[in-house]
């Protein structure tokens, strides 16, 4: 039997964010907040606030009446180990440490909910092993930093088929790092994308790790398109998603096919239709 619409929106529990590192690059980046709001979106999340001030970032924020979901650790120098983060660079420690706290500034300052610690690349003189032990060091310092304020944690892990030397590359790592430290201040940011590309099963592998699943992103395999673009069954996901009762945000991290307006179209047909059509 075909569900209405109507029905299905209903059964959707989890919103849907903007990430405007990946949309609306149609825009320059302070015209993404008013895009994003026009086309339907509540919440935004991004990964590098830093190049602006936390009271420019508010303004846009609040003219556009988006709520800041997610941002992620300063990333280091470009093509160095920690790159894309260092909390999981051995001899970076001190980097990790001074990134982290402006961190948890901007997202005080933005009331942002989620802080992505990014791991970073193994240096060549490094083992993985000696990676995973830093990160793990690295995350009970932070987690002791973030006791006091309202905001979770998240570990992502990076396939290997785009970063080969990523210091966490397999999710079940970084819930076996959730685990050890027991905390709701840490949990996991379930990329589906990377997921798929480190293995597949992706809906066993969120029924598997749901206790710890903080957050979620979405783009399609293997060309990180929107959703319905690729090999993943984004309905069936979407439905997972439902039953294991995950009802907080989700992070639209995709390359647009055509224009971000177009590449909207999928909300509808998986219950994320909003109110009203978006205009450019």
């Amino acid at each position: 039997m075909n569900v209405p619409r109507q029905m299905v929106m209903e059964m959707r529990k989890a919103k849907l964010a903007a990430n405007l590192k990946w949309l609306f690059k149609e825009h320059e980046f302070e015209s993404r907040f008013e895009a994003a709001a026009r086309a339907g979106f509540q919440g935004v999340e991004y990964p590098n606030p830093y190049p602006f001030a936390p009271t420019q970032l508010r303004g846009w924020l609040d003219r556009a009446g988006l709520t800041q979901v997610l941002i992620n650790t300063p990333g280091g120098p470009s093509g160095s180990p920690s790159e894309f983060g260092s909390a999981g660079v051995p001899g970076c420690e001190q980097e990790f440490r001074n990134g982290f706290l402006s961190a948890l500034e901007y997202a005080d300052r933005l009331d942002a909910g989620v802080i992505h610690v990014m791991a970073g690349n193994v240096p060549p003189e490094a083992t993985r092993r000696q990676a995973a032990a830093t990160l793990v060091a690295n995350m009970s310092w932070a987690l002791e930093q973030a006791r006091d304020m309202d905001v979770v944690l998240v570990l992502e892990a990076i396939n290997r088929c785009t970063m080969p030397r990523q210091s966490l590359d397999e999710i079940e790592h970084a819930a076996e790092i959730a685990a050890v430290f027991n905390t709701p201040k840490l949990g996991v940011l379930f990329d589906v994308f990377h997921v798929q590309r480190s293995g597949g099963n992706v809906l066993e592998r969120l029924q598997n790790l749901a206790p710890w699943i903080a957050h979620v992103q979405v783009a399609d395999s293997p060309l990180r398109h929107e959703p319905g673009t690729g090999e993943i069954a984004y309905s069936a996901v979407f439905d997972q998603l439902d039953k294991i009762g995950y009802d907080d945000w989700i992070g639209c991290e995709y390359e647009p096919s055509s224009s971000t307006l177009e590449s909207l179209w999928w909300r509808g047909p998986l219950g994320y239709e909003p109110a009203g059509l978006p205009t450019a």
